[in-house]
């Protein structure tokens, strides 16, 4: 992570380096006048020699279209452009990731229900809603969202109007909401009806397929990479 960078007219110094794994590394940043960014940068280095820099440079458009498309929404964070060729950088959210630990708000999950709503409004599906830190608990007691490095958003184009990318769209805003109520049963049942809690327990055919093919192929991909070295654990997250 550079140890500084300017923006907006600000000057920032590294403060905090959250996350370097194969991907991505992100870093907090602070100005002098106490405003914290984040960066995040795409993979640049070589793995055994290959190049594998054009990673970095496609994470960071398509992450910086996502967060364009998706501005004006209350939940995300404000967008502030692009970093060079595979940075991208936006505003640091005051909060900590969600956890079952606490006490949520009673419209803490009404107002994600809603935020998420907004997102698939404008044609968008999140995907990465599986990963409970990817939700923020702010310090004002409000949901908000970040990382889209893998959202999916259909396009404007003949392809985003046809019938597979309209389906897939759907199938990827249907799990958004089955993870969305998942958490929500997970944490706040007392909110939800007999039948929705049900529904938390029936994931969707495709959710199933993942969990019992990829999965084995994610964990093998992780320990590859912690042998040669570019991660630092081949955690893989429980099904859920």
């Amino acid at each position: 992570m550079p140890e500084s960078l300017n923006t907006e007219g600000r000057s920032y110094r590294l403060s905090k380096t959250f996350k370097h794994d194969f991907f991505a590394a992100t870093g907090l940043y602070q100005s002098g006048d106490g405003h914290k960014i984040i960066l995040k940068i795409g993979r640049l280095a070589t793995l055994m020699g290959i190049p594998l820099s054009f990673i970095g440079r496609y994470l960071a458009r398509h992450e910086a279209r996502l967060y364009t498309a998706v501005q004006g929404i209350e939940g995300v964070p404000r967008f502030l452009g692009r970093y060079e060729k595979t940075g991208i950088l936006h505003d640091f959210v005051e909060g900590a990731p969600l956890s079952k630990e606490g006490t949520l708000a009673d419209d803490f999950f009404p107002r994600l229900e809603a935020l998420l709503g907004e997102i698939h409004r404008r044609g968008i599906a999140y995907v990465d809603l599986e990963k409970r830190e990817n939700i923020l608990l702010g310090d004002d007691g409000r949901p908000h969202l970040i990382d889209f490095q893998i959202s999916w958003r259909a396009g404007d184009g003949i392809l985003g109007r046809s019938w597979p990318a309209r389906k897939l769209l759907a199938t990827l805003q249907s799990a958004d909401r089955y993870h969305l109520y998942k958490h929500w049963r997970r944490m706040r049942p007392d909110q939800l009806n007999p039948a929705q809690i049900d529904d938390t327990y029936q994931a969707p055919i495709w959710i199933r397929w993942h969990r019992f093919f990829f999965r084995p192929l994610t964990l093998l991909r992780r320990r590859i990479l912690v042998w040669l070295g570019a991660r630092d654990s081949a955690r893989v997250r429980s099904p859920g």
